[in-house]
């Protein structure tokens, strides 16, 4: 009986800590009071003469192959987005290390800084190194796609195989967006609330098509914007707009000599700054299934996952259909 009773209290903490980490609610700018699916890590770092600190998991499988996945998550999300991905790759063997980039999620939100996808990459090769991985995979989504091209071309020794999921970047957005200042971006982000990143989401990433489950990471983003120090989020927000802006990897995407999976959603529309392109660019724009066959082209030893029906986040929206190309790629000898 004491069992029983001990197994429902841990069933009904378990539901409460999923509930409170599902609903709106004022979020501190690294995190702190919201849990993450599997222990967190902290690696210090003193970049640009500032002190900064690094989140990152790193999940270990019971029986392990003897590899490593790094998930790079997108702009508008953080590590915590992929616990169902790395649940599946640990229990096929796979160790996983998951980290928060600079800015992002429960890493350091710094007063100033030069972002730079090579930053980012280095950045992400200091866990490794701290870890003493030196092969890896590495499976970048939407703007989680362009740190992983980056480092895929900086460290070509170190990637055995790259993931591109729904990537941004696959095209250079400053040709069709009119210049925004980063205090533009900055003003921007600030008004940003529920509502308004709800219907980003809908529209950008699931093409209209809404899913109570979506609601949890609208939360994760707009938790934020309650926050006496949302500022300071919003300001890193401004700076990687002009990071991804301004610093295009479509160009050398060519280059890529890694053996590449592209999982493409074939619903997805999104572009940054598109809202700020003429009606008719607005049109060309985000075009993924055109996008997503193009990268194919350029990137030699690359192959391509077509998935209908599914927009800009297939591991949240139809998880079966993602893994199983992934799964299958990753036992490729």
């Amino acid at each position: 009986m004491k069992t029983i009773l001990f197994t429902a209290m841990l069933a009904m903490l378990s539901f409460q800590l999923k509930a409170q980490n599902d609903s709106l609610r004022n979020l501190d700018i690294n995190l702190e009071n919201y849990q993450y699916p599997f222990p967190v890590s902290f690696l210090d770092m003193i970049i640009q003469g500032e002190k900064l600190k690094m989140a990152f998991m790193d999940i270990r499988p019971e029986k392990p192959n003897g590899k490593t996945v790094v998930l790079l998550h997108g702009k508008n999300f953080n590590g915590a987005y992929w616990a169902e991905t790395a649940r599946a790759l640990t229990n096929s063997g796979f160790r996983v290390v998951i980290p928060d980039q600079i800015g992002f999620g429960k890493s350091s939100k710094p007063a100033h800084f030069q972002y730079s996808f090579h930053q980012l990459a280095a950045n992400t090769r200091k866990i490794l190194d701290t870890l003493k991985i030196s092969s890896v995979t590495v499976l970048g989504h939407s703007m989680g796609g362009m740190v992983a091209s980056r480092f895929a071309l900086m460290y070509p020794q170190m990637v055995e195989k790259l993931v591109l999921e729904n990537p941004i970047g696959l095209e250079d957005y400053k040709l069709k967006v009119p210049y925004q200042s980063v205090d533009q971006w900055y003003q921007s982000e600030l008004k940003s609330n529920f509502e308004s990143i709800k219907k980003y989401q809908l529209n950008s990433y699931y093409d209209g098509k809404w899913k109570p489950a979506y609601t949890r990471w609208v939360n994760l983003s707009a938790g934020w914007t309650l926050n006496k120090d949302y500022p300071k989020v919003a300001w890193n927000n401004a700076l990687t707009y002009d990071l991804i802006m301004t610093q295009p990897v479509v160009y050398e995407l060519p280059n890529i000599q890694t053996p590449t999976l592209l999982i493409i959603g074939q619903r997805d529309r999104s572009a940054v700054g598109k809202n700020y392109a003429s009606a008719e660019d607005q049109k060309t724009m985000g075009n993924y299934p055109e996008l997503g066959k193009k990268t194919h082209s350029v990137i030699k030893n690359s192959q391509l996952v077509e998935l209908d029906n599914i927009g800009h986040l297939p591991h949240i929206e139809d998880f079966d259909r993602f893994i199983k190309p992934l799964l299958n790629f990753l036992n490729q000898p």
